[in-house]
């Protein structure tokens, strides 16, 4: 693990393997361990990139909103940092998909191939957007506890919950390690994101959608709703997964990556 300065702010990332670069964005509230199956399994064919967000894990935070723009930003600066000069498969998960549209449409020459997982194009609605608000006021007030509470009930599929529940418990301790600040800063900005849709069509990159077949917060039908408005894109659903299918499924998910890499 290493700090680069990006910009104005410091982001912790892990670096291992070689070949094509993969860049892993990290879901809310969580940091780059959330691939830790990623980082083990793909390694042999791609030079992976797993940076914390800014607020998130052992990077910079910043108080305020953080925008799925800056984030995005923050992204190709950590890139130009690294000296990564080759264009990036960038696989963003939930809110670091929203990170992976804003880096596809600010950042395309950066771009080799792009995957979603587990993520959604529009934006919140109003009713979201005031919930995200007082879940930011909540973990302000009262930590990151918070936030856990909320979350980590629509995360998994049944079956981790039964069968796997150190992942969850896992999950709850970095999220409780995270700083109310960035996580309040990271719900600011979802709030605030705007509805992609519209711009689909010009993500003409090739592009892979995964969902676990459980997931609640992007279900598979609205995912496959995105790949068909996307000029270049397959889309993969992964069995006895939730929202968290690189976590939950990790042997599935990087079977479908290395086969749209290969390609």
């Amino acid at each position: 693990m290493a700090l680069v300065q990006a910009g104005e702010v410091r982001l912790n990332v892990v670096e291992r393997g070689s070949g094509a670069p993969l860049l892993l964005v990290h879901g809310y509230p969580l940091d780059h361990s959330m691939w830790h199956g990623q980082l083990d399994g793909l390694t042999d064919i791609l030079h992976v990139f797993a940076p914390d967000l800014r607020g998130f894990g052992k990077s910079d935070v910043k108080p305020g909103t953080a925008s799925m723009e800056q984030m995005a930003d923050d992204l190709a600066r950590l890139l130009e940092a690294l000296k990564v000069t080759r264009p990036v498969i960038l696989c963003g998960l939930s809110m670091g998909g929203y990170v992976a549209w804003q880096f596809a449409l600010r950042h395309r020459p950066r771009l080799a191939k792009l995957i979603l997982c587990d993520t959604r194009a529009i934006a919140d609605t109003p009713e979201a957007a005031a919930g995200r608000r007082k879940t930011a006021e909540q973990v302000r007030a009262e930590g990151p506890s918070a936030a856990a509470d909320a979350l980590l009930p629509k995360l998994f599929a049944p079956q981790t919950y039964q069968q796997q529940p150190q992942i969850v418990e896992a999950t709850r301790q970095v999220i409780l390690r995270t700083h109310p600040a960035g996580i309040g800063a990271a719900l600011l900005g979802m709030a605030e994101r705007p509805d992609v849709t519209s711009h689909l069509a010009q993500i003409d990159v090739p592009a892979l959608l995964i969902c676990g077949q459980h997931d609640s917060i992007s279900p598979p039908d609205e995912m496959r709703q995105i790949a068909a408005k996307l000029p270049n894109a397959r889309f993969a659903e992964v069995a006895s997964a939730g929202h968290m299918a690189p976590l939950e499924q990790p042997q599935a998910v990087n079977a479908a990556i290395r086969e749209f890499v290969a390609d």
